[in-house]
C-alpha cells in the first residue's frame, strides 16, 4: 500500500496542545505494546499499529515472506563470462555460476513476477549491474547459500537510463530467502528500485560508495540480517513528486550500519515497529519530516542528529515516540539527539540520551509517558535547547 495517512498539526493545535497538556500527539496514541500482530489475510500481512502514521495493512503479501521458493517448474540457468541472460518470461528462475563481465537482465511484461533463485553465484563486473531490471510486475531476488555481486568501477549508463547500482530496478524488488548475499559496490549504490524494495528474509552485506539501499518509492523491511557500510546514506528513499511516497518502514530483522552520511533516510515517513537497529557511526541516524518509533530496539551513535524531523514534504514535522528501547550517544560539538524542526512527543518506551544537547526543538516538546534518562539522570519533562519559529536545513 502506498498511500499515506497525513497528520493535521497547525500552530493552532501546537499551542492548544501545549495549553491543554494533552498526552499524545495529535491523530496518534500511546501504544501499549510494540509487537505487531502479524495476522495473515488473503490480501496481505496485517501489520497494524495503534496510532500508526503510515496505512501498514498490506505492506507485505504472503508470497514475499516465503523464504523457501517453489521449484517445481523452475527453469535452471548457468552463467557464462561475458555474456548476458536476458528473462522476458514469468517464472523462477534457479541461477548459478562464478563469472565476469555478465548481468542478469529481466525485460518481462508489466505483469510479470520473476523470481530469481541465487543459488550460490558470484558476479563481477567492471561498469553494470549484476542484476538489471528494465520491466516487470515484480521480481523476487531469492537468496540460497553465499552469493557474491560486485561492480568495481563506475557505471556506464543505458541510454537515457542512468543505471548506479549493483541490482538496478525500475521496478519492485522483493529480497528473501535462506542464505547470504554480498554487494560491494566500488563507485555506486548497493541496490537501487525506481519503485518499492521490500527485505522479508536473508543476509545481506553491502559495501557501497554510495546508498547502500535506495529507493523512490518506499523501504520496507520485514525481517533478515542486513550489514551494511556506506560511504552515503545506508538507507535511502526519496520520491520528489508524490509526497505520500519516499518513506521508509521497519516491521522486525536487524540492522548493523555503518554510514559516512545518514544511516536511515526517509524524505516522508520513517516508521519503525519493531526490529534491532545497531547504528554504529553516522552523521545523521535516522531523518524523514515525520518520524514514528512504536517498538524496537535501536542504539545510535552519531556526529550531528541522532534522530532528526525536518521539513522535506509537506507532511507535519514531528519526533513521535510510543515505544522501544532507544539509545542515543552523540559526538562532541554542535549536536542534538533528539531534533526536530517541528514538534517532539515522547508517549512511552525507554530513552536513554548522552549528549550536551538532548532536545532540541522549534514548536513544542511533550514528555506524557516512558522512562527518559539524560545523561545519566531521569526527567519527568523536556528541555529544549530551542524554541523558535520554523526552519528547513
Amino acid at each position: 500500500m502506498k498511500s499515506k495517512n497525513t497528520i493535521i498539526l497547525t500552530l493552532v493545535l501546537i499551542l492548544a496542545v501545549a495549553a491543554t497538556g494533552c498526552s499524545v500527539a495529535q491523530g496518534s496514541s500511546v501504544v501499549d505494546s510494540p509487537v505487531n500482530d502479524g495476522q495473515t489475510t488473503s490480501e496481505g500481512i496485517l501489520t497494524v499499529v495503534e496510532g500508526s502514521v503510515l496505512d501498514t495493512s498490506e505492506m507485505f503479501m504472503e508470497r514475499e515472506l516465503d523464504q523457501t521458493p517453489e521449484l517445481t517448474d523452475a527453469i535452471q540457468i548457468t552463467l557464462v563470462s561475458g555474456q548476458d541472460v536476458t528473462l522476458q518470461d514469468e517464472g523462477t528462475y534457479i541461477i548459478s555460476g562464478e563469472v565476469m563481465d555478465s548481468t542478469i537482465i529481466v525485460e518481462a511484461d508489466n505483469e510479470a513476477k520473476v523470481q530469481l533463485v541465487l543459488d550460490g553465484i558470484s558476479i563481477t563486473n567492471e561498469d553494470k549491474p549484476a542484476v538489471y531490471v528494465k520491466s516487470a510486475d515484480k521480481v523476487f531476488i531469492t537468496s540460497t547459500g553465499s552469493n557474491i555481486l560486485e561492480v568495481n568501477g563506475y557505471f556506464t549508463a543505458d541510454g537515457e537510463t542512468n543505471l548506479d547500482a549493483v541490482i538496478y530496478s525500475k521496478e519492485d524488488l522483493v529480497m528473501n530467502g535462506t542464505g547470504i548475499l554480498e554487494i560491494t559496490s566500488a563507485k555506486g549504490n548497493g541496490i537501487s528500485s525506481k519503485d518499492d524494495v521490500k527485505i522479508t528474509g536473508g543476509t545481506y552485506v553491502l559495501n557501497t560508495y554510495a546508498d547502500g539501499i535506495e529507493a523512490n518509492d518506499s523501504i520496507r523491511i520485514y525481517d533478515g540480517e542486513l550489514l551494511i557500510t556506506s560511504l552515503k546514506d545506508a538507507l535511502h528513499c526519496e520520491n520528489e513528486e508524490d509526497d505520500s511516497l519516499g518513506y521508509i518502514y521497519i516491521y522486525g530483522g536487524t540492522l548493523n550500519i555503518n554510514a559516512s552520511d545518514d544511516a536511515i533516510r526517509g524524505n516522508s515517513i520513517v516508521q519503525i515497529d519493531g526490529g534491532t537497529i545497531n547504528i554504529e557511526k553516522c552523521s545523521e541516524g535516522i531523518e524523514a519530516t515525520y518520524i514514528q518509533i512504536n517498538g524496537g530496539t535501536i542504539d545510535i551513535y552519531a556526529t550531528d542528529d541522532g534522530i532528526n524531523a525536518t521539513a522535506k514534504t509537506n507532511h507535519d514535522v514531528v519526533i513521535e515516540v510510543n515505544g522501544g528501547i532507544i539509545n542515543v550517544t552523540m559526538g562532541s560539538g554542535d549536536t542534538d539527539a533528539f531534533d526536530s524542526n517541528g514538534a517532539i512527543y515522547v508517549n512511552g518506551g525507554t530513552i536513554d540520551v548522552s549528549a550536551n544537547s538532548a532536545f532540541d526543538a522549534d514548536y513544542i516538546a511533550q514528555l506524557n509517558d516512558g522512562t527518559v534518562t539524560v545523561n545519566g539522570e531521569r526527567i519527568t519533562q523536556i528541555t529544549v535547547q530551542m524554541m523558535g519559529g520554523p526552519k528547513r536545513r
